[in-house]
């Protein structure tokens, strides 16, 4: 079995330290300015790392990728729906928001590519999908989510709002990157390592000036410790189901197995990277925030150990398919 991502032992680290010393106060402010300036040089960076080359050479093959996206933004939202029937006292309506919210989220990008390359499956494919879900889910969430969110959590969902906030403080970001790449492409690949850094940073500032509001707000005395195990369940049986349903339709729709990988791994996964800044836009208000990130925290790390058990399921298969000839 895979070992734990150090990265997940830091964002636990970040909600233990918020709920004993949340920050208050100025520091808050200062902290929630810092992490808004952060989101966007996250945006810009990506921008600038995201070769345009590589989602146009990927668009050939729109059939796989209309398929991954149909998992991405189809299956996810129908098998999540049901949630909403569970008891209140262990589904309370933020942690159902947050369940709503991590099935309308893209793919992630990085786990994606390297599963199906250590799977020996479709990686340009792959860069493709992944990358495209990414670019058109900042759009793409706020719209899906405002439409689950009518029939299934009281209030609704702010459109509107969302979208602006979203194309200010993201895609604007995000669009500035690509229009800089030409000037910046060489310092992006000589300091890919440094990249991922500021990423983890930011991500990690977000996580901590969360959780410091909901542990405010009185995060634990309203969130039941039974929500918290539900939760685990619960992210593990949604991956499972749709690592069950993409490999069926995959095989059904004769799909090569180079591409049957390349939408297994990119259908079932959901960016952290994007998910927690995006939330940070959408759900800056919220008091319930630090449970309605708790569904793809949990989810991020459960895809990475079921993942890897995977994609070396794969591989081995196929060197004894090759021994087998």
């Amino acid at each position: 079995m895979r070992k734990i991502d150090p990265f997940l032992l830091l964002i636990m680290g970040a909600v233990a330290v918020a709920s004993v010393a949340p920050a208050q106060g100025t520091g808050a402010e200062v902290l929630d300015i810092l992490g808004i300036l952060g989101i966007a040089l996250l945006f810009f960076v990506h921008g600038a790392a995201l070769p345009r080359e590589t989602v146009i050479n990927g668009l050939v093959q729109w059939r796989l990728h209309l398929f991954i996206f149909a998992i991405t933004f189809v299956a996810f939202p129908i098998i999540v729906m049901p949630f909403g029937i569970l008891p209140a006292a262990w589904m309370p309506a933020d942690l159902l928001l947050g369940f709503l919210y991590l099935a309308a989220l893209p793919s992630a990008v990085s786990s994606s590519i390297a599963f199906t390359a250590m799977a020996n499956g479709n990686v340009p494919a792959a860069i493709c999908s992944s990358a495209a879900s990414n670019v058109f889910g900042l759009l793409l969430t706020p719209v899906l989510l405002s439409l689950l969110t009518r029939t299934s959590v009281e209030g609704g969902f702010d459109l509107t709002q969302a979208l602006g906030d979203v194309i200010l403080q993201l895609l604007v970001p995000f669009a500035a990157g690509q229009l800089a790449r030409p000037w910046l492409a060489g310092i992006m690949s000589r300091h890919e390592r440094r990249i991922g850094q500021l990423d983890q940073a930011i991500i990690l500032l977000i996580v901590y000036t969360a959780f410091s509001q909901t542990v405010v707000d009185g995060l634990w005395s309203y969130l039941p410790p039974a929500s918290v195990v539900l939760t685990v369940i619960l992210c593990l049986v949604l991956l499972l189901a749709v690592l069950a349903v993409t490999t069926f339709i995959a095989r059904r729709s004769g799909f090569s197995r180079g591409d049957e990988i390349a939408a297994v791994f990119c259908g079932s996964k959901k960016s952290l990277a994007s998910g927690l800044p995006l939330a940070k836009v959408l759900f800056a208000a919220a008091p319930g925030f630090g449970m309605i990130v708790l569904p793809i925290m949990f989810y991020n790390q459960i895809q990475i150990l079921v993942g890897a058990v995977l994609a070396r399921r794969y591989a081995r298969n196929e060197a004894m398919h090759m021994v087998s000839r």
